[in-house]
């Protein structure tokens, strides 16, 4: 089987924005799944019955189901319900951007929540006292104390969920996205040109997370170095 190089050099700007739709999915879903993850570990880990209980059962609930599943759901479900709540009679349009954005957000949060819940937990009991001797409120205590160590010290694992996530974002081809993956199985089926796309897609992903995975490496020996 021959491979067409100047078939991949024409497709290659189109290749280059499904790869800038999945660096937006990234990042999107690692910011906001950090940040409605954090709320969601400071509620485990809070004495309110029902708040604790609240993010114990969306944290289980989204961990025990599949990515694929909770896209469709938003995807297909989604407008039905905003439909229903506001007496439309019929779905709203969602935009299929809108709708992985939210998806990898709600879907994230729930492993960022574990992850940095671990790292609350893994703050020395004199911290949490030492905020309360200095008269901080719990929000003051949680944004300039105890956040900041508890991200420093899962950072590793933060970053490595976060290249779990940068894969995964490979599932929204299945709504017809123009992700990187989603790039190339439409020029795939276009032109026929199988080998070239997905080898081309494959060796992208591999670049990308080898590389992360590398930084992941220095940054967990400059942490452990540190804390000699």
């Amino acid at each position: 089987m021959r491979v067409d190089l100047a078939a991949l050099v024409s497709a290659w700007p189109f290749l280059m924005t499904g790869l800038w739709f999945t660096l937006q999915i990234t990042v999107v879903g690692v910011a906001g799944g950090i940040i409605f993850g954090s709320l969601l570990a400071v509620a485990r880990l809070s004495r309110n019955r029902l708040l604790s209980g609240f993010a114990t059962a969306y944290v289980n609930l989204m961990r025990s189901i599949p990515l694929i599943l909770v896209i469709f759901w938003v995807f297909f479900l989604v407008p039905w319900a905003i439909g229903w709540f506001t007496n439309h009679g019929r779905p709203v349009a969602v935009g299929a951007s809108l709708t992985i954005f939210v998806t990898f957000v709600l879907f994230e949060a729930a492993y960022y929540a574990e992850i940095v819940r671990a790292g609350f937990r893994s703050i020395s009991a004199g911290q949490y006292s030492a905020c309360e001797a200095l008269g901080l409120s719990k929000f003051h205590s949680y944004i300039y104390i105890l956040f900041p160590q508890a991200i420093r010290n899962v950072l590793p694992i933060l970053l490595t969920q976060t290249i779990i996530l940068f894969q995964d974002t490979s599932l929204v081809y299945v709504i017809s996205a123009t992700d990187l993956l989603g790039a190339a199985t439409k020029i795939a089926q276009r032109d026929g040109r199988l080998v070239e796309m997905y080898l081309t897609v494959g060796a992208i992903y591999f670049i990308i997370c080898y590389a992360a995975s590398q930084l992941v490496k220095q940054l967990q020996g400059r942490l452990s170095y540190g804390a000699r």
